[in-house]
């Protein structure tokens, strides 16, 4: 609460009897004041927004309504809506460790940690913390879905690492995204599931998912990605048909190929 300015002390002269209400409410801050939270809540929601949290809900949701069509019951579709947010979580935070300082450099104000908001440290703890708690999550899904998940997840955290600047930067998104039909087709709450292989077609159109995710989310940043001297997929393709043409591209593959997983599903399913 703001103290008495001095204004209002000498408000009344000595003639002037006291009618000052002690119990009345404070006035208003000033129109222009904004309310700042607590430092605590600022440094917590800059780590969700590190931890991308669009993307997180979209695949989590994605995958946990592919399973609710599958069939599943809602206590293993939640559970498969939770182990896929952990593993975006760590795998946005990670990506955001990866590009400091290229995102410092681009002056992008929507990155906590090119801000100064965060530092380093506070996400590789978040992940630290994360990854203890999806190993018993990804678990519980049987033994065959963790390791197909864990495995797709362990090869994005490298595709942040490597190959992403270069000609091959669709490659972790494939192999990553290919291994979601397995951590559907063999998960089962507890384990009790014993589930089968996925069939190829279904493999396959997933990994071609992950490639259009790839360039989709590569578009906007094509311009920064070129003066850092990258030369990934969606950058050397724009370079030849521009990238609005890109965009129309990949948008018509991308609902092309979800029309052939909802085909597929509805044909052959997930297994044979």
């Amino acid at each position: 609460m703001a103290a008495t300015t001095e204004a209002e002390t000498h408000a009344h002269s000595d003639d002037t009897p006291d009618t000052t209400d002690t119990d009345a409410t404070p006035a208003a801050a000033p129109a222009g004041r904004r309310l700042r939270l607590p430092r605590g809540v600022r440094r917590a929601l800059a780590v969700v927004v590190a931890a991308h949290p669009r993307q997180l809900v979209v695949t989590a949701a994605a995958l946990a309504l592919a399973a609710f069509v599958g069939g599943r019951p809602m206590s293993e579709v939640g559970l498969v809506a939770l182990t896929v947010a952990l593993g975006q979580a760590i795998l946005g935070w990670h990506n955001d460790i990866v590009d400091r300082d290229a995102d410092t450099a681009a002056g992008r104000t929507d990155k906590p940690l090119a801000t100064g908001v965060l530092e380093p440290g506070t996400l590789w703890f978040a992940i630290a913390c994360a990854t203890l708690a999806l190993v018993p999550v990804a678990v519980a899904n049987g033994l065959v879905a963790a390791a197909a998940y864990v495995g797709g997840l362990v090869v994005a955290l490298i595709g942040n690492v490597v190959l992403r600047g270069g000609p091959l930067s669709w490659l972790p998104w494939a192999l990553s995204f290919a291994t979601y039909p397995a951590f559907l087709s063999y998960g089962g709450l507890g384990g009790q599931h014993q589930g089968e292989a996925p069939v190829v077609e279904m493999v396959v159109l997933a990994a071609l998912l992950g490639v259009c995710v790839h360039v989709l989310r590569a578009l906007p940043g094509l311009v920064q990605d070129n003066r850092d001297g990258r030369r990934h997929l969606a950058l050397r393709v724009a370079v030849r048909t521009g990238a609005t043409r890109l965009l129309l591209l990949t948008s018509v593959a991308t609902v092309a190929v979800l029309a052939g997983i909802a085909v597929t599903a509805g044909t052959v399913g997930l297994t044979r």
